[in-house]
């Protein structure tokens, strides 16, 4: 889960959703319920089999036709292989033929959770969710938004409520850079008209749009020599990434980037070099990021961490002339996105906050979200909050009232009664 840069929401005073035929009440000890098994199961990146089982056994238990509930094969053509591939079950439309024949509607959230939170044991108190250990986190993201995710489906298909087309989506190694969702099976998909994503805190926050970001390898050749009988015979690749990083950072292009009206932001995030201090390092390998929602500016930055590495490599000599050399491989993780005030998928989620009491407020955020790949590759997607605070942080937490509107609102848009 991922930081979004903006003001916090303003707090206000959520009215309960209304019970009637037009806006449908979830049961809402179920879905604490499933939230509870869900975060009972450990499922780092890479390890989702235990959550996508529990998924589809709720399913077929719901009446889902086996048929209709898959697993593609993103785990294997992934990075890192993984244990199972992104969960998808589809329910065609019913009820009035407006309803029935409108354009599907896509509900996903991701199955992983951060290291941290293997092993935790999820208490309830009061209102709030949180761990038994003060050194685990939960995994409210994302165990919250595959909670309501799986209850809105099962509350369709239990209370037999008129819906159009659905497509219920749950990704794997989300955590990873959203390396799951972008090996989906787009066919298995279908041609849903918008995605309503849930993976954050406040309930009436939309993520309409999310930086895109670069990630960059940086394998350094020095040369090696004796430090103590011959320091000069070598050409140190710690000091080449050192170099390196002094000059990013003097530049301006570490950290947070602003060069003129456009801004992003830069990181070097890992340094591995060196066995014995008796010896100038022969070799370094660097990872690091550049972010920016202007994909063009992004490339900027992306240039210069490229040419102070190549600078820093030709500074840095042996005393016979020689000198290192560095090989770069830089990869675009995701692509940023920004959602019109007039896409529907924005339009009936504002709808669904208002219908609630709630004022609906607008983000845009500086980390990447399975909605970076589903609105550019699948269809128009909102993120919408489900309780979570302090995501990846020992001591992490659920807002249980947060989680309930959620639950509530998810429900509201899968039977187009945002309006209501």
């Amino acid at each position: 889960m991922k930081k979004t840069k903006t003001t916090p929401a303003k707090k206000t005073s959520i009215a309960p959703a209304r019970s009637d035929n037009a806006a449908p009440e979830p049961d809402l000890k179920q879905a604490e319920k499933l939230l509870l098994e869900l975060l009972n199961i450990p499922g780092p990146s890479c390890e989702e089999k235990a959550v996508a089982d529990y998924l589809t056994k709720q399913l077929l238990a719901a009446g889902v036709p086996k048929s209709t509930v898959k697993t593609d094969q993103a785990h294997r053509k992934t990075p890192r292989p993984g244990q199972v591939g992104n969960l998808i079950c589809k329910l065609p439309g019913r009820g009035p033929a407006a309803i029935k024949n409108a354009g599907a509607r896509m509900f996903s959230a991701h199955m992983d959770t951060v290291p941290l939170c293997v092993g935790t044991t999820p208490v309830v108190k009061g209102d709030m969710m949180m761990p038994a250990q003060k050194d685990k986190a939960l995994g409210g993201d994302n165990r919250s938004g595959v909670a309501i995710v799986l209850n809105t489906a099962l509350e369709v298909l239990k209370s037999d409520l008129p819906h159009p087309p659905l497509v219920f989506l749950w990704t794997v190694q989300e955590e990873l850079g959203l390396q799951g969702v972008k090996q989906v099976d787009l066919k298995a998909l279908g041609k849903p008209e918008m995605c309503i994503n849930f993976d954050g805190g406040e309930f009436e926050e939309l993520i309409v749009g999310a930086t895109g970001a670069c990630r960059l390898t940086i394998d350094i050749h020095g040369i090696a020599s004796h430090a103590g009988l011959h320091p000069e015979n070598g050409a140190s690749a710690i000091t080449i990434a050192s170099l390196a990083v002094a000059q990013l950072h003097n530049d301006g292009w570490l950290g947070l980037v602003k060069k003129g009206s456009k801004s992003g932001t830069s990181n070097v995030g890992v340094i591995q070099a060196g066995d014995a201090t008796n010896v100038v390092t022969p070799r370094a390998l660097v990872r690091a990021e550049a972010r920016s929602h202007d994909a063009a500016f992004r490339k900027k930055i992306v240039a210069a961490m490229e040419k102070a590495f190549h600078d820093a490599a030709k500074a840095v000599r042996a005393a016979d002339g020689r000198r290192g050399s560095v090989e770069i491989n830089a990869v675009v993780d995701y692509e940023s996105f920004r959602l019109g005030d007039k896409e529907p998928a924005v339009v009936s989620c504002e709808a669904a906050v208002r219908a609630m009491g709630g004022t609906p407020v607008r983000k845009v955020s500086n980390g990447g979200l399975d909605a970076n790949f589903l609105s550019t590759e699948c269809a128009p997607t909102v993120t919408l909050g489900a309780g979570q605070i302090g995501a990846h942080t020992a001591g992490e937490k659920l807002d249980l009232v947060k989680f309930r509107q959620a639950t509530r609102m998810a429900l509201r848009l899968a039977t187009m009664t945002e309006e209501a």
